[in-house]
């Protein structure tokens, strides 16, 4: 049975986002008659980390950390009798930053109460590159790799690091959309099939005891039209006990809980 809430949801805190504010997600949130909400703004990057983004508007900044707490608290308070607010984190998996993303985590880790550890960022020989930025930089990416094929078992391959990672005490729970290579498949269609390195990844997920980001945002991406992950592999996930947690990504109020509709959990 579907959760009857969002668990995956930005905030004007979002530097790449909308301004509309946490109670305005709150208001929609309530009136789609859901249960619970849980704000999982994008967490700091390691200060040794440079973005690679032209904006460098990946993740929030470290100076608004405190007023997004703050204001999550606040708000958790104020509608306590109408819906189950969480406070957490979008925390990024970074290949060789695993040390300052522990200590990241054991800042604010017992401040908050739920979140997810995505990979968007990924290693190329000694560059760094996102991922699901945009398909003109996603072609960038791969005139630096092998082609499309090597560039999906780079990324699937650094996710199973992700969840294996020592990340200490406060590691996120949920593994964030873990099909997200595949935000641009339409406009690069790979010739391997992937299920069996993602269904690798579903039995590591299951082995860590981990739950899996049901994430609807991929349904409204021009060039993918397919949740993260695509239904099968939630089907095989709820096969193996793994907890599925439905997430809209929304960087807008009016985005909550858009498509949940569209899958079976």
């Amino acid at each position: 049975m579907m959760r009857n809430g969002d668990f995956h949801v930005h905030t004007q805190y979002c530097p790449h986002g909308s301004k509309d504010t946490m109670e305005a997600y709150i208001l929609r949130a309530i009136e789609k008659g859901l249960e619970s909400l849980t704000f999982t703004e994008h967490a700091p990057l390691p200060d040794s980390f440079v973005d690679p983004v032209p904006n460098q508007d990946s993740a929030m900044s470290w100076t608004d950390v405190d007023a997004y707490l703050a204001d999550g608290e606040k708000l958790k308070q104020k509608y306590k009798d109408d819906i189950h607010i969480k406070i957490g984190f979008e925390v990024d998996y970074i290949e060789g930053f695993e040390k300052e993303t522990k200590n990241i985590l054991n800042y604010f880790g017992s401040k908050i109460e739920d979140s997810i550890l995505s990979v968007h960022m990924l290693r190329i020989n000694d560059e760094y590159v996102c991922i699901d930025y945009s398909v003109d930089e996603f072609e960038r990416i791969l005139s630096l790799s092998n082609g499309i094929d090597s560039l999906y078992t780079l990324y699937y391959n650094t996710l199973k690091q992700s969840i294996l990672a020592d990340l200490g005490t406060y590691k996120p729970r949920r593994i964030g959309h873990m099909t997200l290579i595949e935000k641009f498949r339409k406009r690069f269609p790979t010739a391997t099939d992937f299920s069996s390195l993602q269904k690798e990844i579903l039995l590591l997920i299951q082995q860590e005891h981990l739950e899996l980001d049901v994430n609807t945002a991929g349904f409204f991406k021009d060039w993918n039209e397919n949740c993260y992950p695509p239904q099968q592999l939630i089907y095989k996930a709820k096969e193996l006990g793994i907890p599925l947690v439905p997430g809209s990504d929304s960087h807008t109020a009016k985005h909550i809980a858009r498509g949940f509709n569209r899958i079976t959990i």
